[in-house]
């Protein structure tokens, strides 16, 4: 049986998987990153592919899949820039297959993830689908008439960069101010609670230290009828509800899938924002495009990035990669 090894590299930790034709996750192996200096990222990297890799018969390894954040040159693995790690034309591809015997494909982490939950998650069967993570940052991907689409270098799907606020948004890290990701990722939700505090004066949000919140906390609140939590909530909902319109006025995708960590809130969250994207959906027929919670949830980027390796690039098989 072909197997093949799927990274998905992120700001705090790697993880490497060993991935079979089906979608299967069969091993996997998770090593902390602690310095984002490049040296010390492919130590974390080498020393997570290669306990995937000690699970299983070498020979059934077809190639290695990595996701990165950041705008990636495909042929060469080039990281042309990644904010997550400040990095700027880091030679990411060259120096992982100066390591390893097997061949070596490098995508950006969320093309990746969107081409796992396509092939193997809710996009399955569908041909217009679009993929959202919520997490740290915003993600995503789009599948147009069955292709991945890249764009001319490689930038399409960057959904948490355009801007819906700004005017009084927040400021983004990309240094815009009012970018969907500042507004509706999980950070943005921290930062509308935060907003808000001096409002709330007596909310039992605000006995915790600042560095201790999180989103699934915020949510939380909200969802017990928490006063300042609730707030925040319709805040980033209306947010998250701007920024699906958008997408499906510039996309008309089937489906929208939600993953990311902000996901977890399940129904809660679909049922907040569907009917205020309905609301905003105007020039595309309402009802059109289900917006639905992701499957694959944090396997999406390890089983695409496997994906891309099976295939020799990242595509869904339909079209040219």
């Amino acid at each position: 049986m072909r197997r093949a090894i799927g990274v998905d590299l992120g700001g705090s930790h790697v993880m490497a998987a060993v991935v079979e034709e089906d979608g299967t996750i069969k091993h996997r192996h998770e090593v902390d990153i602690v310095d984002h200096q490049l040296d010390a990222v492919l130590k974390a990297m080498r020393k997570a592919i290669t306990g995937a890799l000690d699970q299983v018969e070498d020979a059934s390894i077809v190639g290695i899949g990595v996701g990165s954040p950041g705008n990636i040159d495909a042929k060469t693995g080039t990281i042309r820039y990644s904010p997550n790690f400040h990095w700027t034309n880091v030679p990411l591809g060259e120096r992982l297959r100066a390591m390893f015997d097997h061949p070596v494909y490098i995508a950006n982490d969320a093309r990746c993830a969107t081409l796992g939950e396509y092939t193997y998650g809710v996009g399955k069967g569908t041909r217009n689908f679009v993929l959202l993570t919520l997490g740290t940052g915003i993600g995503g991907g789009i599948i147009s008439e069955g292709t991945l689409l890249l764009g001319n270098a490689m930038g399409a799907g960057e959904f948490g960069h355009h801007t819906i606020r700004p005017v009084d948004g927040f400021v983004c890290g990309c240094g815009k101010i009012g970018c969907f990701e500042a507004q509706a990722s999980g950070t943005g939700l921290m930062r509308h609670a935060l907003a808000l505090a001096p409002s709330f004066p007596r909310s039992t949000l605000l006995d915790l230290p600042r560095e201790k919140w999180g989103s699934k906390m915020i949510r939380k609140a909200a969802a017990a009828g928490d006063g300042h939590g609730l707030a925040a909530w319709n805040r980033w909902i209306d947010d998250l509800a701007i920024g699906l319109s958008n997408i499906i006025a510039f996309v008309n995708p089937e489906v929208i899938a939600l993953g990311g960590g902000v996901s977890s809130a399940g129904d809660f969250l679909v049922g907040a924002v569907v009917p205020k994207v309905e609301e905003r959906t105007t020039m595309v027929p309402r009802g059109t495009t289900r917006i639905v919670i992701a499957s694959l949830i944090n396997d999406a980027g390890a089983v695409g990035a496997a994906t891309m390796a099976f295939r020799g690039g990242l595509t869904t098989g339909a079209g040219a990669p």
